[in-house]
């Protein structure tokens, strides 16, 4: 029984080290047989084979460049620098050229200021009809050496308002040569008998509607008249008269009028807006009270002083209008009129 169970063992031993060696040698064909062949791969590569021949090349392994972390405010930061900086530098170019241009013009004047280019060769006077272009000129004194560019014109308006007539002035250049002198007189709204020193006769005496003494007016025919524009005499005869001025009033030329009776006779008619003012030839300036209009049908209106004027106006108007005949009124208390009739 011994024997029999030992050959058993011996035979099973023998079937099971030999079904180890034909399970070994299996695996060992099937990898053989695999090499020769290709496998499929995803992506249609080929695979590497192993084993290969001195002859063929290895592959070269790539070296990678280590990575770093950015953040995306640093990118934006960095990108707006350099764009400031761009920006930066091209104002810095404009600046440049600006200041040069700048200079070379500021330096370009100067010469210009200091040189004789633009000379006043001729002064050119417009809007004078009392006083004459010559007169204006010389009243001006524009220095002979000067030019355009250097001129004082302040001071030449400064001079030229000095005169009575001058109410204002204007000095303009006109290149390349010229110096313009634009002037506005005044006019003349009455002419004045002012009594003489002596009293025994009266001196005639333009004054404007602001009370300034433009100039004595002398007879046309004298020496002194031929002096005198046309146009002083034109106007002298086509303005109202203010007669019986006190003793001592004292007018001088470029002055104005300090006289009360005069200036409240002044002040009347430059306060008449209705078809009475453009009839008065006289005003009588014995006292500021007794002011009293001549009109040119000879009508006397009692005036008095400068205050309501526009309803003293109406109030002779309607009394002129209702009484035809009349040749005195008296308005200086414009609420209780008075007038008379030759019937």
């Amino acid at each position: 029984m011994a024997s029999n169970y030992n050959r058993k063992s011996a035979s099973s031993g023998s079937r099971k080290a030999s079904s180890r060696t034909r399970g070994a040698s299996r695996p060992s064909s099937a990898r053989s047989s695999s090499l020769g062949g290709y496998r499929a791969i995803p992506g249609g590569q080929l695979p590497k084979r192993r084993g290969a021949g001195s002859g063929r090349t290895q592959p070269q392994t790539q070296t990678r460049q280590p990575l770093s972390s950015v953040r995306v405010g640093d990118l934006d930061r960095v990108e707006r620098n350099a764009r400031a900086q761009r920006v930066y530098r091209r104002h810095l170019v404009r600046l440049s050229i600006v200041g040069a241009l700048l200079l070379a013009l500021v330096a370009g004047g100067a010469a210009l200021y200091v040189s004789d280019a633009f000379a006043i060769e001729s002064v050119q006077v417009s809007g004078v009809e009392h006083l004459t272009a010559t007169e204006m000129t010389e009243l001006a004194a524009v220095p002979a050496d000067t030019t355009l560019l250097r001129v004082d014109t302040g001071a030449i308006r400064d001079r030229l308002l000095k005169d009575a007539w001058v109410e204002s002035v204007e000095v303009r250049r006109v290149f390349p040569h010229t110096l313009e002198l634009v002037v506005v007189e005044r006019t003349i709204a009455a002419v004045v008998e002012v009594p003489t020193e002596d009293a025994e006769s009266t001196q005639d005496w333009a004054v404007a509607s602001d009370g300034m003494w433009l100039m004595p007016i002398p007879p046309r025919d004298s020496e002194a008249g031929k002096s005198v524009s046309p146009k002083v005499y034109e106007d002298a005869e086509s303005v109202l008269r203010i007669v019986d001025v006190p003793y001592g009033t004292s007018p001088a030329t470029g002055a104005y009028c300090t006289d009360a009776n005069v200036n409240n006779a002044l002040s009347i008619v430059a306060g008449m807006t209705t078809d009475l003012a453009g009839q008065v030839r006289a005003v009588a300036a014995t006292e500021t009270e007794s002011t009293t209009l001549t009109l040119e049908s000879g009508v006397e209106i009692v005036f008095g002083s400068a205050e309501n004027i526009r309803d003293k106006e109406r109030v002779c108007l309607k009394i002129m209008e209702e009484h035809p005949d009349v040749v005195y009124i008296n308005v200086r208390v414009v609420d209780r009129p008075t007038w008379r009739s030759p019937s």
